[in-house]
């Protein structure tokens, strides 16, 4: 079977915990990527849940906007967990 390079970038760090990882499990990163490549043909779909932040999320941006805007005609309310200067 012919094989072939490919270059992926990444962060640093996260290379270097990467390789920490699969050199406990037994592997290298060509062989846990060849691995990963293959879930995803058999399974044809990424072999594990991707989920978005929901801090990004249109409600919750909605939200947030609303609550600057209240802050910013001077509506806010203090909360318990934060301390607000009486000034």
């Amino acid at each position: 079977m012919a094989t072939t390079s490919i270059t992926i970038r990444m962060d640093e760090n996260l290379k270097k915990q990467a390789e920490i990882l699969f050199e406990d499990m037994g592997l290298n990163m060509t062989t846990a990527f060849t691995m990963f490549t293959k879930a995803v043909d058999r399974q044809n779909k990424i072999p594990f849940e991707i989920t978005a932040d929901p801090f990004y999320s249109e409600e919750n941006q909605r939200h947030l906007k609303k609550a600057i805007t209240d802050l910013e005609a001077g509506k806010g309310q203090g909360h318990e967990l934060i301390e607000v200067d009486d000034e």
